[in-house]
């Protein structure tokens, strides 16, 4: 999981929750590269991932707007892993657009145990 430093909301969220096939089939470098690739793109604020041993996981991204959205979803390489993803990868997804207009959170302070 990597937890972006985000601005204050307004954002929209691109929610991509995924339940993986059996095996790697490339799957972990095309996502270093889509995530890289994403990280370029206008609009980009960041993402946040994971994955349980079953295979299931949620990757969510992080964009100023729709049509930022619109875009990275027509990006020819992120077209091309969407077309592996459902040949190859994943046994199902869904995907959800949320605008978030609220965000708030805890993070623990390095310091003394007790």
């Amino acid at each position: 999981m990597r937890s972006p430093n985000l601005p204050e909301p307004p954002y929209y969220m691109v929610s991509f929750a995924s339940q993986r096939t059996p095996g790697d089939n490339g799957h972990h470098d095309m996502g270093a590269a889509m995530l890289e690739l994403a990280s370029r793109q206008p609009g980009f604020l960041g993402f946040e991932s994971c994955r349980d041993a079953s295979g299931f996981g949620i990757l969510n991204s992080f964009w100023v707007d729709e049509e930022a959205i619109r875009n990275w979803k027509a990006v020819a390489e992120h077209a091309e892993a969407q077309r592996r993803g459902q040949a190859e990868w994943y046994a199902g997804y869904h995907i959800r657009i949320a605008l978030v207009q609220r965000a708030y959170g805890f993070e623990r302070q390095p310091g003394p145990s007790r």
